[in-house]
């Protein structure tokens, strides 16, 4: 038991602090998610097959309109193309950090926090500046004779391809850097001595033991480029609307909650089934091989 010795030296034990124990010590954990996440969601869900009348015709509209079917492949294919060009960029950026001396790579995270912490607004307005005709962009491959007219970079799914591929690379490149960081070099060292060439050291020894680290980064990037905003709605219009612009569009504009939470709910369920295959298949796994 602690004790407390005041001025004249008398010595009075102290209580003992009861810290919760069992299910009481996590019920405000549970409560507040409960309030805050679980009854809106719920409540948006609820409104998806209540509203304007009850039944599953919100859904039945999302799945047989072709208009509503072309924003859903917008969505699924932008997020792909963006997931994919990450994981290409970001490896090589993670292992050239993972080996590179300690100042130097206190350098380059410095930029890639840099990059996070600026406003996501501004960052979005400048891609738009870049891509634009006028843009830098274009002057410098008309300069160097790559092209003779303008591309046609902004305003389309290319612009936002290329803008959320810029803001995705930095949630793919911390966890990768962060598995690949833990791989014991020596274990690359020892398939050279076994006769591996650079290639098969990459294939079948550094890929495999960073595959945690990479499917990890690749559904965080996949799920957040699903109900990405800002970007699409700048860089690519309403001729190319997402689905995070829509759902926005069905609420604000339109005042139509239970379309609303119907798109909403389709995006739930895409995020939940995604979350459980990468928990089947590389869940269990331990990152770095240790």
């Amino acid at each position: 038991m602690s004790t407390f010795s005041d001025a004249s030296g008398v010595v009075t034990p102290l209580p003992k602090i009861r810290r919760p124990t069992g299910f009481s010590g996590v019920v405000p954990a549970f409560a507040f998610v409960g309030i805050f996440f679980v009854a809106p969601v719920a409540i948006l869900l609820l409104r998806s097959v209540l509203e304007p009348v009850p039944g599953l015709g919100n859904y039945a509209q999302l799945i047989g309109s072709s208009t509503y079917l072309k924003i859903f492949a917008n969505t699924f294919i932008v997020s792909g193309l963006v997931t994919v060009i990450s994981l290409v960029i970001g490896f090589p950026v993670a292992w050239a950090l993972a080996i590179m001396p300690g100042r130097l790579t206190s350098v380059i995270f410095a930029i890639l926090l840099l990059s996070m912490w600026t406003n996501l607004l501004a960052r979005t307005y400048a891609w738009m500046v870049l891509l634009q005709r006028t843009g830098l962009i274009n002057k410098m491959l008309m300069g160097m004779g790559l092209i003779d007219q303008p591309l046609a970079l902004v305003n389309n799914l290319t612009g936002v391809t290329i803008g959320m591929t810029y803001i995705m690379l930095p949630f793919i490149i911390l966890p990768l850097y962060g598995v690949i960081k833990k791989i014991d070099p020596s274990t690359l060292q020892a398939a050279a001595l076994c006769g591996a060439n650079r290639w098969q050291c990459l294939t079948r020894v550094l890929l495999p033991l960073a595959m945690p680290g990479m499917a990890a980064g690749a559904l965080m990037v996949f799920v957040m480029s699903l109900g990405y905003f800002v970007t699409p709605s700048l860089l690519g219009g309403t001729a190319n609307m997402m689905l995070a612009e829509l759902i926005a569009q069905f609420v604000q504009s339109l005042v139509n909650w239970g379309m609303g939470g119907a798109a909403a709910l389709v995006l739930l369920v895409v995020t939940l089934s995604l979350y459980a295959v990468q928990l089947r298949f590389f869940g269990n796994q331990n990152p770095g091989g240790r």
